[in-house]
């Protein structure tokens, strides 16, 4: 697995070598621009979610807070095992499109594609129809660490996978007391809380009902 993993890496930098210089440039700024992008999605998903019912809200929250579990984990793992950087080790391949890591910096699993991977699965929970963008976000940014040259693809294919486990498995477990957590600050005499947390669906719904029950000035005049 090993040579063939150092043969598909080699494969896919000559390729990136081979590309017009302003795709070079597109994938060595996708590689952090992505996880940019994510965050602004996080805030754009819990705009929506403040509108929502509770559910809604506690899962826009844990969505970012999964990524952030998601990364940790990752870093457990990679401390755990001591893979150099292909840009280093792989004989014979080009060199890399960006600095190659400093040694110490392990390889395996890829940090990048575990959190794309928990990003994009968190908000695709969050906001189903989003999942048609932020699925290929972190298809291509995991691509992208092959791509420039610091990751194998077995890095990278560790980090989708790891990510996605994290993140649904966070979310799982954590949304129900979220959801309490939300319904409390809903409530609360707090008015940072009230702010955060929203009106929620159900209280702009009962503001629009009790409006429409006042009786409509002059309405009972003949």
């Amino acid at each position: 697995m090993g040579t063939m993993d150092s043969e598909l890496y080699r494969a896919i930098t000559d390729f990136a070598h081979d590309t017009p210089s302003w795709v070079q440039h597109v994938m060595e700024v996708w590689t952090e621009l992505g996880l940019l992008l994510f965050a602004v999605l996080f805030l754009v998903a819990w705009g929506r979610a403040r509108h929502g019912d509770p559910r809604a809200l506690a899962v826009a929250v844990l969505a970012p807070l999964g990524t952030a579990v998601a990364y940790v984990c990752s870093e457990l793992v990679k401390s755990g095992f001591d893979e150099e950087r292909p840009c280093r080790a792989v004989s014979g391949a080009l060199p890399s499109l960006v600095a190659c890591p400093p040694h110490g910096d392990w390889s395996f699993p890829s940090n990048h594609s575990t959190i794309a991977a928990a990003a994009a699965v968190g908000l695709a929970l969050a906001w189903p129809t989003i999942g048609w963008l932020t699925v290929p976000m972190a298809i291509l940014m995991a691509f992208s660490r092959v791509y420039v040259g610091v990751h194998y693809p077995h890095d990278v294919a560790t980090g989708l996978l790891l990510g996605t486990v994290v993140a649904l498995l966070f979310v799982r477990l954590a949304a129900r007391p979220a959801e309490r957590v939300a319904e409390a600050m809903r409530g609360s005499g707090n008015g940072l809380a009230r702010r955060l947390a929203g009106p929620g669906g159900g209280a702009v719904a009962g503001q629009r009902a009790a409006y429409g029950s006042r009786p409509r000035r002059g309405a009972h005049r003949r």
